[in-house]
């Protein structure tokens, strides 16, 4: 044991003193915490770039029916032809000509566009929805139909059906579906990235040090089994280790620069609130007030102790299972090159588990989602993915066993492979000379 743990602490001081490790430990929190930012930055960028459109209407039914908006600008010009316009497009202001003719009512791809250079997909659309809302309401007055705005807002109605889980003791919970399946896509994904990237370091490791004949000079002072475990349970710890920094620093990233950046985006919200308060009174302040109770609810639905341990658990224990086998593949080949027809097998269940995710997401009670929870080889992904929704204890402990049952068959068969394949060179080995190695006793 006191050997194993010195590989461990080796293998951990190793590969957190790397340039590499300190490397990315600070650039993810800030990759992460720009993938956050990114988007509330971006809708907060204005683009000063006004674009005006000359607007060309034969149908005479569209004058300023088309609405302005910050960006961009319609002017509807009269008595020009297309072609005279296109012409001296270059010579004037206007980024382009819309070109609607008489008949657009009864060919909808009627109308045109010009421009020298590509129109946003933003303005095609903007144009197009207020020239088919106006047929559309043209249409309607043939019918005797009008005000079809004031109708429609009038007996427009949006459901939103609340879930509980019920309890046998006639207790309920609330279920927060959005929520939730963030919290579970996320835990899932990350265990699935982690245990891919580690997986294939402790594969490297193990190929780097048979090709540099290192491992003969370790082997003669501990057993092939040692330095297995310490190699992977040494892994496994600089990944806690990262992931755990990555964490801390992406939060404190984003709360900084919400506060350094963005502080218009906190501050339009309570300006808005306020504003609201003010003109409404007591209404619009109870609905602030009972979004805020909303979201301190669905935060109070989710158990944080539970979440935490399952997936250091689910990690742990995923990580045994498949860095065990990339160790061993790692002992059997000679170059990195000639791990492919090995490593194939070993990714598919991962590549499963990652695809048996998203129908968890859905149906987290399922079939399918509960028996890819129980295989070990798929149960750290999918099981993630379903524990915040809500997972019977049973299922839990059942999945958790069979999975310590998977990664010690793992680790030990591994063992058996690792022990030969380690001293063994020059070679490519096959499936039957790796099952031969299984089948060696020990001396």
């Amino acid at each position: 044991m006191k050997k194993t743990l010195i590989i461990i602490r080796r293998e951990f001081l190793t590969r957190v003193r790397k340039k590499s490790f300190l490397i990315m430990t600070l650039l993810g929190p800030v990759l992460f915490a720009g993938m956050i930012l990114a988007p509330v930055w971006l809708a907060s960028v204005e683009d000063d770039g006004v674009k005006r459109i000359a607007v060309l209407d034969s149908s005479q039914l569209f004058i300023h029916k088309i609405p302005e908006t910050a960006t961009y600008r319609f002017t509807y010009v009269a008595d020009v032809k297309p072609e005279d316009f296109k012409k001296n497009l270059s010579q004037t202001e206007f980024f382009g000509i819309l070109y609607i003719p008489p008949y657009i009512a009864y060919v909808p791809s009627g109308a045109e566009f010009f421009s020298y250079r590509q129109p946003p997909a933003s303005l095609i659309m903007h144009a197009a929805n207020a020239i088919e809302k106006e047929i559309e309401n043209e249409k309607l007055k043939a019918h005797h139909i009008e005000n079809l705005d004031d109708i429609l807002r009038s007996v427009r109605t949006r459901i939103d059906i609340r879930t509980f889980q019920l309890s046998d003791g006639g207790g309920e919970k609330e279920h927060h579906r959005g929520l939730n399946t963030g919290v579970a896509y996320a835990s899932a994904f990350l265990i699935y990235l982690f245990v891919l990237l580690f997986g294939s370091q402790v594969m490297r490791g193990v190929i780097e040090e048979k090709t540099s004949r290192i491992v003969e000079v370790i082997i003669s002072s501990v057993k092939p089994f040692q330095l297995m475990m310490g190699k992977v349970i040494g892994v496994a710890l600089t990944g806690l280790t990262q992931f755990a920094i990555w964490v801390a620093f992406t939060l404190l990233l984003v709360a900084t620069a919400q506060h350094v950046f963005l502080p218009d985006t906190v501050q339009m919200a309570l300006q808005q609130g306020g504003e609201a308060i003010g003109s409404s009174g007591g209404m619009q302040n109870s609905e602030i007030a009972g979004k805020t109770g909303e979201i301190f609810a669905m935060l109070r639905s989710i158990n944080f102790g539970v979440l935490l341990g399952c997936f250091l658990f689910f990690f742990i224990g995923g990580f045994l299972l498949y860095a065990s086998l990339f160790a061993a593949i790692g002992s059997a080949v000679d170059t990195e090159a000639d791990t492919q027809q090995f490593v194939l097998p070993v990714t598919i269940p991962l590549i499963i588990a990652l695809m048996s995710m998203f129908t968890a997401l859905q149906d987290p009670d399922g079939m399918m989602a509960f028996w890819f929870s129980m295989i070990p080889f798929t149960s750290p992904i999918v099981m993630m993915a379903r524990i915040p929704f809500g997972v019977p204890y049973g299922e839990v402990l059942l999945s958790m066993v069979l999975l310590v049952a998977a990664f010690t068959g793992a680790i030990w068969l591994s063992a058996k492979i690792y022990r030969t394949g380690i001293l063994m060179y020059g070679k490519k080995p096959t499936y039957a000379e790796l099952w031969k190695w299984i089948k060696y006793k020990n001396k």
